[in-house]
């Protein structure tokens, strides 16, 4: 019973759920990991984005931005002209992509029912 004090007393925000939610919530989290993941090296910026349409680019460079400051992207900046900026995954947003691989498969489940 002591699991379900955290919602009796409004402490979802001390779970590993809330912590996760996050991590990964907002309109294209996901779809960004997603996309970088599949893409199996780094994206850039532009590649990003038509992948991603119709996500404008203030959305997108917020939602990158989040991404980074929470450790789950990594972005590479090359000090060249024009600038080069490339976006890959980290270690703890890799271990992210069998959490949305299941939930993913989870909801083809749910679909066929």
């Amino acid at each position: 019973m002591a699991d379900i004090d955290y919602i009796k007393e409004n402490r979802l925000q001390d779970t590993g759920f809330a912590y996760t939610l996050r991590l990964i919530g907002g309109k294209y989290k996901i779809q960004t990991l997603y996309a970088i993941h599949l893409n199996h090296q780094p994206l850039r910026y532009n590649e990003l984005k038509r992948l991603l349409a119709p996500i404008s680019f203030k959305t997108l460079t917020n939602t990158l931005r989040e991404l980074e400051s929470d450790g789950l992207v990594h972005r590479e900046e090359y000090p060249q002209i024009p600038p080069k900026v490339e976006y890959s995954l980290t270690e703890l947003g890799e271990s992210l992509i069998p959490v949305m691989k299941g939930i993913c498969n989870w909801g083809e489940r749910q679909k066929l029912e």
